[in-house]
């Protein structure tokens, strides 16, 4: 008869195998297809990472996210829609507008500032200025009497009218309409009544010391709005006395403990001898009136200087 003759098996399971590995594979291939974002290049460095790293896929990914949705800073639309600048803060239309008006306010302010020197005070009195502080000194006969006031709030609030037709609102005017005139409300104002000139009457307090002494009489002194803007025919004081103390003088920072005297409802004589003894050592109507014009100066001069530097902080 006839031998069969065996055929081996084993050459035959490469084959399979190869088909069994051939279709995980591929189904891997289509999974994978299917769940991996869009690819983008990529800035870090590929040295040491594989290509399925989850640190550095999750953080393309998350960049890629911001950048396309237009939330984060890189796809922010206010950056987009500003200035550029070198200094890196961020410039706005709005900002350039700002700027602009900011150059002709200060143009403005500078043509109607009187002068760009502080006006002298009568009396031998020494001008100390630090910032928005002023310090008047005076040595007289082992006295010294000391008067300082600072300029900030010092503008009292003017008494509007009814607007007339035609003129603009006092509540639609910013700080240059109702304080500050400048030459196009000049010609605005043309044929109308002119408005008060803007003064700065401040608080100040007057130290007198004897060199012999450790304390200083102290007074509080302010400007009644009622008296500002007086005739000069008019006798009447232009300043007024409000407290009455002693302070130590060799402390900076004053005691609340010490008494303090209330004019308010004191003698009409004692008030009176204060006043002349006051005026005995400098301090009355006429040294009163050099002081209102040199807080005026010094307000407008520390205005501008706001503007300015407000100017420089907008640009950038």
């Amino acid at each position: 008869g006839e031998f069969l003759v065996p055929v081996p098996v084993l050459p035959m399971l490469p084959a399979a195998m190869l088909r069994v590995l051939s279709r995980v594979v591929s189904s891997s291939s289509r999974l994978a297809s299917r769940a991996a974002p869009p690819r983008i290049p990529s800035t870090l460095p590929a040295a040491g990472a594989s290509a399925g790293t989850p640190g550095i896929r999750g953080l393309t990914r998350s960049m890629w996210l911001l950048c396309s949705s237009g939330r984060g800073p890189l796809g922010s639309s206010r950056r987009l829609n500003g200035l550029s600048c070198s200094c890196g803060a961020l410039h706005t239309e709005g900002d350039k507008a700002f700027a602009e008006f900011l150059t002709d306010e200060i143009q403005e302010e500078k043509k109607i500032q009187k002068s760009s020197n502080l006006p002298k005070m009568s009396g031998g009195w020494e001008v100390g200025l630090n910032g928005t502080e002023a310090k008047l000194i005076r040595k007289v006969d082992g006295e010294k009497v000391t008067v300082s006031f600072n300029i900030n709030n010092s503008i009292p609030p003017t008494m509007e009218e009814e607007p007339q037709e035609g003129q603009k609102g006092a509540e639609n005017e910013g700080h240059a309409g109702k304080w500050r005139k400048s030459a196009d409300s000049a010609q605005k104002l043309q044929g109308q009544k002119e408005q008060p000139e803007i003064v700065s009457t401040p608080n100040f307090v007057v130290e007198v010391t004897k060199l012999s002494n450790n304390q200083s009489l102290v007074f509080d002194c302010h400007y009644p709005e009622d008296e500002v803007g007086r005739d000069d025919e008019d006798d009447s004081d232009i300043f007024a006395i409000r407290e009455v103390s002693f302070q130590p003088t060799a402390e900076e920072d004053w005691k609340d403990t010490s008494f303090t005297l209330n004019t308010d409802s004191l003698d009409w004589a004692l008030y009176d001898h204060l006043m002349d003894f006051l005026a005995d050592r400098g301090i009355d109507n006429t040294f009163a009136d050099e002081l209102v014009e040199l807080s005026t100066a010094v307000e407008h001069q520390e205005y501008i200087k706001f503007l300015e530097n407000l100017s420089s902080f907008i640009k950038c």
